[in-house]
């Protein structure tokens, strides 16, 4: 891990600033492109394979199913066309140049992705925190020469006027969020991508996320897509598939604010050409530096080995897709979070991350001496544990955080040398108390935006940590168990691997030990004595969330009908909170935020505390509150506060040694 820490840090010395760097219309692009339209002629010519099948199990002449899939097939397809990404790749230019200070890639993994692609068909996954991902990925391809992507989009995009005709002809192509039982456009959907993938007209595109993280935690995976680019592999029609993940981060994101507003209930603004126009004011705006790490590519043949028996595929229909089985749809989850997990680990992360984590652990504020030496132990924290860090060489740790708070001003005060997150930009007209709360909530949870990103550098050992507190015995045995269950319950919030539970232990157990906070014997874990603030810290981590779900498990066990519907789950526990932080019993406003709250559920149905019963055409929530009350008692097992107090009076010990 040390070797890795090394690394981090010395490939961003290999990035290159593409804002300097100018490539003229590039030959890949000419002819990825000129292959295209006879793409869409030829693939024209199979529909016939699909709609055969489909108008037999439904019984329509195979006619009306044949212009019924053509529909479907002009609806969805893409029409890339040079002169449009041109255009586009001028105007993007233009934008970049005004909202970023720099737009960073490691061209050894360019260089990596080049070799690929003329070796088998590539699939591009990046992560997704922002509309400028796909944007990003384009631009970048088309400045290096290579075959331009075609991408997956939502049909929100195709109602866009002008807009969405644009990214039609650069490459998106257009797909519903929802298929429901429709099997013809599902065999329509998966036999053009799978085309496209056969082919190799060009590389494919998508977000294993499925859509944009407004927390800017990654997102448990889907995996419809991706059995579908495996699906030619285990048929025999491809030897191999090529998947790239790719992690974009940024220093400061655009839809910050109007992130955190979803999460506190407001509606997600309906894409459209005009508010487009509108949110033109950003390009006023600083937003930093803009990282894109492309990773090694994952052979799909590799990743199969002795996983996946592909006979089992002979004789079924090729334009038919099929449900998989147990084993490939185990496979195929396994293989989508291991995916996310190498997003994560290739995420290059800014000074202000670990910023933002001290300043939402002290929500009174902190003086900024205090805050350089505590951002400095967190820096040699997150470094030992593993995290690619952009840390400007050779300048003050004080000009750094200077430079931080400068660009994220929106969200702080900073007065006599103390910083505290504030609202800066609140309407001046006095303010009822919920609108209060819900500003400041706003601050909160765009800070918190900023900490997520590195939690998965710390997830493992938080998770340690508070088990060593909650099984309150130093015995192996029990401490795991304690690991094991918090794991499975905040399994939805983060990327845990399914089934690596005693990995992730000795991993945790590992990296605490090379940092000198703990030994672990045969049958003991025993923290030393230097160790008090690090495991304090890591704990504090994870108080939002603990505290979060025990908000949830009160409100189930509290104030829950016999009658609560699905829909009605989220204002409702969102409501609860209010009242408790209005009442002065509640101090974390990450308690309010949606994202947080389905998590809860869906960790309280697996648990099956909370099961779905089907009312008519509504969906209500049954709780059994002896289960919840029992869970709520676990977690309250780790004492939320006292993490808080304890990490502050070992950080003050700190500075008084240093």
């Amino acid at each position: 891990m040390a070797s890795r820490a090394l690394y981090s840090v010395s490939v961003l010395q290999h990035f290159c600033m593409l804002s300097d760097k100018i490539l003229h219309a590039c030959n890949t692009c000419s002819v990825n492109l000129s292959l295209l339209p006879s793409f869409n002629i030829f693939f024209r010519g199979n529909i016939k394979h699909i709609s055969c099948p489909v108008s037999s199990e439904s019984g329509d002449s195979t006619e009306c199913v044949a212009e019924e899939a053509s529909l479907i097939l002009d609806e969805m397809a893409h029409r890339l066309q040079l002169s449009t990404v041109r255009f586009f790749v001028f105007t993007l230019s233009k934008a970049f140049k005004r909202l970023f200070r720099s737009v960073c890639v490691n061209e050894e993994g360019i260089q990596r992705l080049q070799q690929a692609v003329q070796e088998h068909p590539v699939v591009l996954l990046p992560s997704h925190r922002s509309y400028m991902d796909f944007l990003m990925m384009s631009y970048l391809l088309y400045m290096y020469d290579l075959p331009l992507p075609v991408i997956a989009a939502g049909m929100d995009f195709m109602s866009m006027k002008f807009v969405g005709e644009m990214l039609r002809m650069s490459g998106a192509f257009f797909i519903r969020r929802s298929f429901g039982g429709d099997k013809l456009y599902w065999a329509v959907f998966s036999e053009y991508v799978k085309t496209m993938l056969r082919n190799g007209y060009a590389p494919i595109e998508f977000f294993l996320e499925g859509t944009r993280s407004r927390t800017c935690k990654s997102l448990t995976p889907k995996t419809g897509l991706l059995n579908i680019v495996m699906e030619p592999f285990f048929k025999g029609e491809l030897f191999d598939v090529n998947l790239v993940p790719v992690s974009i981060s940024y220093e400061r994101i655009l839809e910050e604010s109007l992130y955190a507003r979803e999460l506190l209930g407001i509606p997600k603004p309906k894409e459209s050409t005009s508010g487009l126009l509108k949110a033109r004011r950003v390009l006023s705006e600083d937003y930093g530096s803009m990282y894109v790490y492309f990773g090694h590519p994952v052979s799909v043949r590799s990743l199969t080995e002795g996983k996946i028996t592909r006979s089992q595929y002979n004789l079924l229909p090729r334009c038919i897709p099929q449900k998989p089985s147990a084993d490939t749809h185990e496979f195929l989850n396994d293989a989508a979070f291991r995916l996310v997990r190498i997003q994560e680990e290739n995420m290059v992360l800014k000074p202000w991350v670990l910023i933002a984590t001290l300043l939402l652990q002290n929500p009174d504020g902190m003086d900024l001496s205090s805050l350089a030496e505590q951002t400095d132990w967190l820096r040699h924290l997150a470094l030992a544990f593993g995290a690619y860090l952009d840390w400007p060489d050779h300048e003050a740790c004080s000009e750094v955080i200077s430079c931080s708070l400068a660009l994220h001003r929106h969200l702080l005060s900073v007065s006599a040398g103390h910083v505290q997150l504030s609202v800066t930009d609140a309407p001046q007209v006095e303010s009822t108390p919920e609108e209060a709360v819900f500003h400041q909530a706003v601050v909160v949870l765009s800070c918190a935006s900023y900490r997520n990103q590195i939690l998965h550098v710390f997830l493992r050992p938080a998770l340690l940590a508070v088990a060593m507190q909650s099984a309150n015995s130093n015995r192996k045995d029990d401490v795991y168990n304690c690991f094991n269950f918090l794991r499975n319950m905040f399994s939805n919030e983060f990327i845990l691997c399914p089934g690596d539970s005693v990995q992730d232990f000795e991993e945790a157990c590992y990296l605490l030990m090379k940092r000198g906070v703990l030994q672990v014997l045969e049958h003991e874990i025993v923290m030393s004595a230097s160790g008090h603030s690090t495991l304090a810290f890591l704990s504090s981590v994870l108080d939002p969330f603990l505290q979060g779900y025990q908000v949830v498990s009160r409100y189930l066990c509290e104030e829950t009908n016999e009658n609560l519907t699905e829909k009605e789950f989220i204002p409702a526990v969102r409501n609860f909170a209010l009242k408790l932080i209005l009442a002065g019993r509640l101090k974390c406003y990450e308690a309010l935020s949606s994202d947080l709250q389905k998590n809860a559920l869906a960790a309280f149905l697996r648990l099956k505390a909370v099961r779905k019963v089907k009312v008519g055409d509504q969906v209500t929530l049954k709780v059994n509150k002896i289960a919840v009350n029992s869970l709520e008692d676990t977690l309250g097992k780790s004492d939320v506060t006292s993490h808080q107090n304890s990490w502050c009076s070992s950080m003050a010990m700190f500075e008084i040694a240093i």
